[in-house]
């Protein structure tokens, strides 16, 4: 299975969210943000790498409370990638570690549509603003372009009552709502996912509640 987490628009937790649903999964999570990658890095390959030819993807993995492979951050790193050579490195890597959770780019652009056309079925994470719902509409059609299956829509840090129907039907499918939390916000650069350091919390519950949505295989 290879779940991407897209969103139409920039900050609304797009790469928490995939760090904390592949944790909640016991999957390994993939900085596919080719331009502006937010995972942790290492030393020694990565996308970058292997989108150009250079590495194999498993030579990138970062093992960790949860595994990932991270991306370059350098804008000549981003130039050399092959778009078309990330179907065949996420397969290889869904084979030999099972689950595979991309971060998606945000917006419309090329680099965010090959994740979501590689992709089995999707995760897609709004902001319960109304200019942010708009964004996830279009990054909604996107995915049933490309026959990325929605899993669910994510309203992510909630302070109030979210407006969970008015999202759900906008987006074709069910959504879950998980709360503004800090801990949410500091578990990547903590390498602490909440399910793991606050498990009993309304978050980490909803987090696994998202886990459960997503199909096997």
């Amino acid at each position: 299975m290879i779940l991407a987490v897209a969103g139409g628009k920039g900050g609304v937790g797009k790469t928490t969210m995939a760090y904390n649903v592949a944790a909640a999964l016991g999957a390994i999570v993939v900085d596919a943000d080719l331009g502006m990658a937010d995972l942790p890095g290492r030393r020694g390959p990565d996308l970058h790498d292997v989108l150009a030819g250079r590495a194999d993807i498993s030579e990138t993995v970062r093992c960790g409370p949860v595994d990932i492979v991270p991306c370059g951050r350098t804008l000549a790193g981003a130039r050399a990638c092959d778009l078309t050579a990330l179907d065949g490195a996420l397969r290889r890597l869904e084979r030999e570690r099972g689950t595979v959770v991309v971060d998606c780019p945000a917006g419309r652009r090329a680099d965010a549509g090959v994740p979501l056309a590689v992709a089995d079925a999707c995760l897609i994470v709004v902001s319960p603003q109304a200019f942010a719902l708009a964004d996830a509409i279009r990054t909604r059609e996107l995915a049933r372009e490309l026959d990325a299956g929605l899993v669910a829509g994510v309203i992510n840090r909630t302070v109030e009552r979210a407006p969970t129907e008015t999202i759900a039907d906008a987006l074709g499918g069910p959504v879950e709502v998980v709360p503004a939390d800090p801990r949410v916000g500091r578990s990547i650069a903590e390498e602490r996912p909440i399910v793991e350091g606050a498990p009993d919390s309304v978050a980490a519950k909803a987090i696994r509640a998202l886990a459960t949505r997503v199909p096997n295989g």
